[in-house]
């Protein structure tokens, strides 16, 4: 089985991306699916983080309170890599076992923090959705309703796109129109 990892920056068009591979018939695991699970109320993962930073980090159900985290994380460094150290172990370890029972000849992981988390050793080709940052910060603002400085520190608490492209295998350059990603991306698929 061939594993491509499929990465990009927040707001640049991955998800974009994602639909049309599924739609084209191949086998995408989410990594931020996957990471929405481990913390679900009775997951070991969820009691790790409580453990950890406490009860205020959950809703009155008990289920994680997502903005809470986020605010937190996205504002401390240290605080995101504590959170990253708990979480990983467990998202790597679901999709380990996915991968395992797969059937595909092709699978993708679909993983935002993929070079940043350093599972490019565990793909066999890695493709970054790429797009300009002043195109990555506009669309970032717009889609999530957030400041100029909010939009930058979610993006600075990834590696820079250009960065990322460095390390790629093949970039999908998605700051064109939706055609022009679509061909791309087919392309790519077509040497598969």
């Amino acid at each position: 089985m061939k594993v491509i990892g499929l990465t990009g920056g927040i707001a640049t068009g991955k998800s974009t991306v994602v639909r049309y591979i599924i739609n084209r018939g191949y086998k995408v695991i989410d990594a931020d699916t996957v990471a929405r699970e481990v913390v679900e109320v009775g997951q070991p993962a969820l009691a790790d983080l409580v453990h950890v930073f406490g009860e205020s980090i959950l809703t009155q159900e008990g289920a994680l309170h997502r903005k809470r985290l986020g605010k937190l994380m996205f504002s401390d460094v240290t605080t995101r890599q504590t959170v990253n150290a708990i979480l990983h172990p467990y998202i790597f370890d679901s999709i380990r076992i996915q991968r395992e029972q797969s059937q595909d000849k092709v699978l993708f992981i679909d993983m935002p923090l993929l070079f940043e988390v350093g599972y490019e050793q565990q793909v066999d080709e890695v493709w970054l959705v790429y797009v300009p940052h002043s195109i990555q910060l506009t669309r970032l603002m717009k889609r999530d309703g957030l400041s100029e400085e909010e939009a930058q520190q979610r993006i600075k608490a990834q590696w820079p796109v250009e960065r990322k492209r460095a390390f790629a295998n093949l970039t999908i350059d998605n700051s064109g129109t939706i055609d022009a990603t679509y061909r791309q991306v087919e392309q790519a698929l077509a040497r598969l």
